[in-house]
């Protein structure tokens, strides 16, 4: 029994994962080295082809994958797959590259359990094609974002993130790399943060130590929260 939180065992981590999984990766490495103190309890997925399945799979995770053609409506796609998300107990779901806007049903019915990973600074560049958005917008600087899920779009309260330059003669398959280089190690400080019970969900804001944050945590060139 974890004495602060009343949990028993290991904090619990479930991921959703549409894709090649590399920030759901970064987690297993995490918890694998010791420096992350959490079990990821299972992966879901929209894509039964999604590279993230293999490599929970080789991690010795349990997977799941339900197919969004096999049901009529978004809000029953999401209430089956959170019934399957539901049964493994998780204290926190991660959307690790998870492609599909949650139902606000489905949302609503979890405040402050799921986090999700955006490669902007939010609030700009919401949706897909961040990279491009940004250096067709004369960004200076680029970067990743940790948000709490709500029904909106890329809408939620942000927890943290990290920022990277934009270089002259960049295009969108540099800046991206650049980019994935430090959403890894934001993704994997902000659920240690939430893990050990110092940042959570109250009132739709984000709350560190007790205290409403003012702004998003920004992630140093140390991998810590400055």
């Amino acid at each position: 029994m974890d004495p602060a939180s009343g949990r028993a065992g290991p904090f619990r981590i479930a991921a959703l994962a549409s894709g090649r999984g590399s920030n759901l990766q970064a987690l297993i490495d995490a918890i694998a080295a010791g420096t992350l103190d959490a079990r990821i309890v299972g992966v879901f997925s929209d894509r039964p082809g999604a590279a993230a399945l293999e490599r929970a799979a080789a991690a010795g995770i349990e997977t799941a994958t339900l197919r969004p053609k096999d049901f009529d409506a978004r809000v029953e796609f999401d209430r089956a797959m959170f019934e399957r998300v539901d049964a493994v107990r998780p204290d926190l779901v991660v959307c690790a590259g998870y492609m599909r806007l949650i139902s606000a049903p489905a949302v609503e019915a979890r405040p402050g359990l799921l986090v999700n990973i955006h490669p902007s600074l939010l609030p700009h560049f919401k949706g897909l094609h961040t990279h491009r958005q940004a250096l067709e917008a004369g960004a200076p600087e680029h970067g990743a974002s940790v948000h709490y899920v709500t029904a909106e779009l890329d809408g939620g309260p942000v927890i943290a993130q990290a920022r990277v330059p934009v270089l002259a003669g960049d295009d969108e398959h540099a800046l991206a790399a650049r980019v994935l280089t430090r959403e890894h190690p934001l993704l994997v400080e902000t659920v240690r943060w939430i893990a050990t019970g110092r940042v959570h969900l109250h009132e739709h804001r984000v709350h560190v130590d007790g205290v409403p944050l003012r702004a998003p945590l920004q992630l140093g060139s140390n991998n810590r929260f400055a």
